[in-house]
């Protein structure tokens, strides 16, 4: 297959590049560094806001790797997440967005979510609210062949590449030994396997280490 990856040079998105590229698919790497920190061969020097439709064409899959931390730039979580799902409406490129764990509910009613339990961290709570927001825009897209993709909680840049996972839905989910916890590493496996099977379009699902 035939994939891009937007934001390329984040820690996530080298994981994904990495895991595509060991499975022989073509992976073409957009970034607005110079510097190309990934593995792909071709990365081209692009900022996401500044991506056309000709630049997506011909892309079996887009993956969205952006993120941002900071609270001026916490807004571009939906600017840019509308703007690729513009650049894709009506096309057959599927759309697939690394996304977060604190939106995920942790009721069967689906009405409330992690970020609202007592124990959840103020300090995440300003970019948990702005990735919420982007993918509750997300949900009202019927033009596009989106997938969002939560981790477990504790998201691990350097945890263990088990080469396994659970894969979940909207709901947050421990493992048998109750942890919400997932390496990028594995993370990125599950983000392959999705862009290979499509088995959830128009979803948001997550995942967690076995």
């Amino acid at each position: 297959m035939k994939i891009a990856v937007v934001a390329a040079n984040g820690r996530v998105a080298k994981k994904v590049i990495a895991e595509a590229l060991s499975r022989g698919h073509e992976v073409v790497a957009f970034g607005r560094h110079a510097e190309n920190d990934t593995q792909a061969k071709e990365y081209r020097r692009k900022d996401i806001l500044d991506l056309t439709r000709e630049d997506l064409a011909g892309f079996d899959a887009v993956v969205d790797a952006f993120g941002a931390w900071t609270e001026e730039t916490l807004p571009l979580h939906s600017t840019t997440t509308q703007h690729l799902a513009d650049l894709l409406a009506g096309t057959d490129t599927r759309l697939l967005i690394v996304g977060g764990a604190g939106s995920l509910f942790v009721d069967p009613e689906h009405k409330v979510q992690l970020v609202d339990t007592p124990d959840f961290p103020d300090a995440f709570k300003p970019l948990v609210t702005a990735m919420g927001k982007a993918l509750a825009e997300l949900r009202e897209r019927k033009d596009v062949e989106w997938t969002y993709i939560s981790p477990a909680a504790d998201f691990q840049a350097d945890g263990e590449h088990t080469g396994k996972y659970i894969l979940a839905g909207e709901t947050f989910t421990l493992n048998s030994r109750n942890e919400s916890v997932i390496s990028y590493a594995d993370y990125a496996i599950a983000m392959v396997d999705e862009i290979e099977k499509g088995d959830h379009i128009q979803q948001r699902i997550s995942v967690v280490r076995v």
